[in-house]
Parts: C-alpha cells; sequence; structure tokens
C-alpha cells in the first residue's frame, strides 16, 4: 500500500488530476519525444506552416498516419481504469490531460478537459466540422496527399493542438477554474515543462492545494511537490486505491 498518497486522497475532497504521456505509456503509446518516438525521426510541423503549404500538410498526415499506429488499438491500462473509478466513486473531480488519445474517455471518465485536443477526429480548417481520424487517414493513404473538407473544401487536420497554435481559450480557462478550487493537485506522467499546462500545478499550490508528482524522471517542480514519487503509475495508482474505503 502507498501509504502517503492514500492518506492524502483519504484527507482531500476536491482532488484534480492531471495526466501527461507517462500514463499511456503503460498502454503500449510512445511519448513523442522519447526515442522511437515520431519527434525522434521527424520535425513536427507547425500550425502557420501547415495552413500555408501543401507540402507542410502532406508531411503533417504523413507523420500522423505513423503515430496512428501506435494508438489506434491501444487499449487503457489499469491507471486509466482507476481514475475512471475515482471519478465514478466521487473521489476525484475530474483530469485535466496533456494526452490527445482519448484513453481517459474510452476507460470511462467523463469529466476530460484535453488541453492539446484529441487525436480521435479530424477538424476542418474552414467550417469547423468534425469527423473521425479515420476519414482524413483513409483519405491519406489512398490519395498520398493531406485530406481535404468533404463539405467545403477546406484542409482537414487532427483536433489537435499543432505547435505554434493557441490553446483552446475554453478549455483553459475551465483548466484554471477547476486548478484554483481544488485542495489536492496529482500531476501523473508528466515532464511538467511545457506552458502554459506546466504551470498548473504552481497555480493549485498558490491556492493553498497539496501538490503530488508521479513521474519516471525528475521534474522542474519537484523541489515544490508535497510527495513525489518515481514508481511505475499503474502501480502506484493500484497501492493508494487499495488503501481507500468503498461502499461496495
Amino acid at each position: 500500500m502507498n501509504a502517503p498518497l492514500t492518506e492524502m486522497l483519504s484527507g482531500s475532497r476536491r482532488i484534480v488530476v492531471f495526466t501527461g504521456a507517462g500514463i499511456s505509456t503503460e498502454s503500449g503509446i510512445p511519448d513523442f519525444r522519447s526515442p522511437g518516438g515520431i519527434w525522434s525521426q521527424a520535425q513536427p510541423v507547425y500550425y502557420d506552416d501547415f495552413v500555408q503549404s501543401q507540402t507542410a500538410r502532406d508531411e503533417y498526415w504523413r507523420q500522423k498516419s505513423i503515430a496512428h499506429r501506435d494508438f489506434a488499438g491501444a487499449a487503457p491500462n489499469v491507471g486509466h481504469r482507476i481514475l475512471a473509478d475515482w471519478e465514478a466513486r466521487g473521489i476525484i473531480r475530474g483530469i485535466i490531460t496533456q494526452n490527445i488519445d482519448g484513453l481517459h474517455q474510452i476507460a470511462g471518465n467523463r469529466q476530460v478537459l484535453e488541453l492539446h485536443g484529441t487525436a480521435r477526429e479530424v477538424s476542418c480548417l474552414g467550417c469547423r466540422r468534425r469527423w473521425p481520424a479515420e476519414v482524413g487517414l483513409d483519405w491519406f493513404q489512398a490519395q498520398g496527399r493531406a485530406p481535404d473538407c468533404p463539405e467545403c473544401g477546406s484542409p482537414l487536420k487532427h483536433a489537435t493542438i499543432s505547435f505554434g497554435q493557441s490553446l483552446d481559450a475554453d478549455v483553459l480557462r475551465s483548466a484554471s477554474e477547476w486548478t484554483g478550487d481544488c485542495d489536492l493537485f496529482l500531476a501523473l506522467g508528466s515532464s511538467l515543462v511545457v506552458h502554459p499546462a506546466a504551470g498548473l500545478p504552481l497555480m493549485a499550490q498558490a491556492h493553498g492545494a497539496k501538490m503530488v508528482i508521479i513521474n519516471r524522471d525528475p521534474t522542474p517542480l519537484d523541489r515544490n511537490a508535497d510527495l513525489v514519487l518515481r514508481s511505475p503509475l499503474g502501480e502506484t495508482l493500484s497501492q493508494a486505491d487499495a488503501g481507500l474505503p468503498r461502499d461496495d
């Protein structure tokens, strides 16, 4: 049993969970920044380049077609399932995530703020309609070039936030509200270097919340945290969960 974490969970009433790529690596999805990740093989396409250049759009979709294979068949792991159970039991308010894989929702979480959007859908830059990601991927594989919107002919892009693209203001506002209102902030599997998301733990502390960081590697905020754990997420959350009271 992970007694310190269990005690903090039991003594808190407004818990917010913040997740990064580390929670999904246990589902077999590589961290984009890690060796073997897509960014170790190719430079990411910036948003302005995507908008302005057909060549850039083609390269973007080439990269996305590779990355899609990494998560299309992935399933939620024990960490995802425990967080979904905690939401259902009222232990946590919800999830703020940097991940684009949709595994929290597949596991059963309903209160999820996706800071960087979702790769499960594609969005038209013109009319803003959305489709399942397979619509764009099938087009690219069949035509060998970036897909266009079947309705208005504008470029299709994954419903994710690309480099150089602003975060969704409504999502960021909700994330800030959750963070400012929580009494315990759990940062799970995030390097805590990508801003503005990496500023949320300190915002929580500034409003009086405790901060827990569980991550494989050190983060810049470890010295600020009330508890730092470097054990595997699924195992750590399972141990903490074993010590929490259940109604059944």
